[in-house]
């Protein structure tokens, strides 16, 4: 298998390919998706598949997708590791807003443990800085509640390779969330970053937001027909061997999707189809 384990932090193991809960929640993270029975099939589908990390976020749904995590998958098994965010509040489809305050902070670490029923959340992400706010603040919060055992490990979410610079020098950062996949390397420098520190970098959008099912280059087309799968499965593979660090958690509300893109990390691609993959983008 290529999608073997990272240690998150240095003492969480996870299998690398995770699964993503913006999929069980509806069209720009709010509401629902579909019916919650539907969705608890998919988490526990995803689990006896052998995932082992699950990212969510306070704001999906909002509320929802912590929800339906604890509904389907408590008591949680010793492997699983769920990671989930705070610091953006949600008032509508695609309406958001940050809200970086130490007090906010807590509030929402604090209701993230109700709702997913647990002491301490292992991986908890800052979703955003708050440009109001200085960042000491904001990582002295999250530290603060690390140092009440309510928080194993601090990630961070959307971040530039200066910021991830500057937060390293303030606390100990196990994670970082940004926008990476075949056609969008524009994190490429922040990915250099968490390989030379040993941060796990869990690549949003890991499927460009579906664009890479769907409109797929030649060369994807290509090394796809050639492993008889699925240009999304290219997509999650090519992740998968790109860096060690990567940690993709793709999405979906469908069993039959999840396993497909489960079965990713079984496609091993050869040096000359990496290359190819490599040239899509800069």
């Amino acid at each position: 298998m290529v999608d073997t384990v990272f240690d998150v932090g240095g003492d969480l193991s996870v299998r690398r390919l995770g699964f993503g809960t913006g999929g069980l929640v509806g069209s720009g993270y709010w509401g629902p998706r579909g019916g919650r029975v539907e969705a608890h099939a998919v988490l526990r589908a995803a689990v006896e598949a052998g995932v082992t990390l699950i990212d969510t976020a306070d704001n999906y749904g909002p509320s929802l997708a912590e929800e339906l995590i604890a509904e389907a998958l408590y008591p949680y098994g010793e492997r699983l590791v769920i990671a989930t965010k705070g610091g953006v509040v949600r008032t509508g489809p695609d309406r958001w807003h940050v809200a970086g305050r130490p007090e906010q902070l807590r509030e929402m670490c604090e209701a993230s443990l109700r709702r997913l029923r647990v002491e301490r959340i292992d991986l908890y992400q800052l979703h955003r800085f708050d440009p109001a706010v200085p960042m000491a603040e904001q990582l002295g919060a999250l530290e603060g509640l690390r140092a009440e055992g309510k928080i194993r490990h601090v990630g961070l979410n959307t971040v530039s390779a200066e910021q991830l610079r500057s937060a390293m020098e303030l606390s100990p950062i196990a994670a970082v969330q940004n926008p990476y996949n075949l056609l969008d390397r524009s994190s490429a420098e922040v990915l250099a970053l968490c390989e030379a520190h040993g941060i796990a970098f869990l690549p949003y959008y890991p499927l460009g937001s579906g664009a890479l099912t769907r409109e797929s280059a030649a060369a994807v087309t290509a090394v796809a027909a050639a492993h008889g799968a699925g240009p999304g499965q290219v997509a999650l593979a090519w992740l998968l061997h790109r860096s060690p660090v990567l940690c993709p958690t793709p999405g979906t509300g469908s069993p039959a999707h999840l396993a497909e893109n489960l079965a990713a990390g079984a496609i091993r691609l050869e040096p000359r189809e990496l290359a190819l993959l490599d040239a899509l983008a800069p």
